[in-house]
């Protein structure tokens, strides 16, 4: 099974945004000894309890303390950027990293509605322009524009030898629509949907379009998951999770992801408990064999190329040791 990292560089309460960014530093440097394929970075903006805002700083100080294992963003959060500036970053990247460079696209605020207008001046209208940001993005890394285009004389230096592989992030129809019509490689965040994903990967499937970029599809689905012992230490572990989703909800949690200890002391209500057995229906929790299993039967529903893997715990050990755990009984 091919198997993948995503990263939301998670702070644990207690903990530092520094220690989160270390931790992230950890994690990508234990993937690449355990096989993974390729570890990204998400982004995000004055959201409670993630640490990264910049994505390609992360994945500079991560490139250059690692050697083989493919890097990413997971996503850059195009609306808010000029595709131009995009280019020229990741190109960079991918100069100073030859071949492992993943750009992920995505068009979410990543923030909320007054971070959305700090960072742009028109979010919505980007938004609705997001299908042609893409195209002129794509252009500018591969140097496409036509000779009568203003920008066909620039470059988004320096070029690298290989360029970065662009991937579009998404959780609809919309999105897997547009990764087929520009013939990309497509990411499903099934842990971040309530939709039938299966049917979404499928619509792209059917739908590619070969392109300069890729001749046929390519998918990835991302999936929450908790690896332990035992399953009722699994189940454990992620109780730090799932209170702090309830907490970030009502506008709590900006200390980070509660401990253990902490969620256990949690008087939920009853409300909140239905909420947690909701949110635990899209999560993969158990022990090495129950996670491979299920990890087994998701890719085949959705005949995925490769499944990525989002863990979030309280200690970031225990977070290392889930995916120690998966590499042993997955990969090796």
């Amino acid at each position: 099974m091919k198997l993948s990292i995503l990263d939301q560089a998670p702070m644990s309460s207690g903990k530092t945004p520094r220690e989160a960014l270390q931790a992230s530093l950890e994690l990508a440097q234990v993937g690449e000894k355990l096989g993974f394929i390729r570890y990204w970075i998400a982004e995000h903006h004055d959201f409670s309890g993630l640490s990264c805002s910049a994505p390609e700083v992360m994945l500079a100080y991560i490139g250059a303390n690692t050697e083989k294992i493919r890097i990413g963003a997971g996503a850059v959060l195009l609306p808010h950027y000029k595709p131009y500036k995009v280019a020229e970053v990741f190109n960079m990247l991918a100069t100073l990293f030859p071949e492992r460079i993943d750009l992920g696209i995505g068009r979410a605020p990543g923030g909320s509605a007054e971070v959305t207008m700090a960072l742009s001046n028109n979010f919505l209208k980007e938004v609705y322009n997001f299908p042609n940001s893409i195209k002129e993005l794509l252009q500018f890394l591969q140097g496409t524009f036509p000779n009568d285009h203003m920008y066909a004389n620039i470059t988004a230096s320096p070029i690298p030898a290989i360029a970065p592989q662009p991937w579009i992030l998404g959780t609809s129809c919309k999105s897997a629509y547009l990764a087929a019509q520009k013939g990309l490689a497509y990411a499903f965040g099934h842990f971040m949907s309530d939709k039938d994903g299966p049917d979404i990967v499928k619509s792209y499937m059917e739908n590619f379009e070969p392109s300069k970029v890729s001749s046929k599809p390519k998918s990835i689905v991302a999936v929450s998951v908790i690896c332990a012992e035992t399953t009722e230490k699994a189940e454990q572990i992620a109780l730090s999770q799932l209170l702090w989703k309830i907490q970030l909800a009502k506008g709590e949690g900006r200390h980070g992801v509660p401990s253990v200890e902490e969620a256990e002391q949690y008087e939920l209500t009853d409300v909140e408990k239905t909420s947690i057995e909701k949110m635990k229906s899209k999560l993969i929790i158990g022990n090495p064999q129950e996670v491979k299993q299920q990890l087994l039967e998701l890719q085949s529903i959705y005949e995925a190329d490769e499944m990525m893997l989002v863990t979030i715990t309280h200690s970031y050990k225990e977070r290392i040791h889930s995916y120690e755990l998966i590499a042993k009984e997955c990969m090796i």
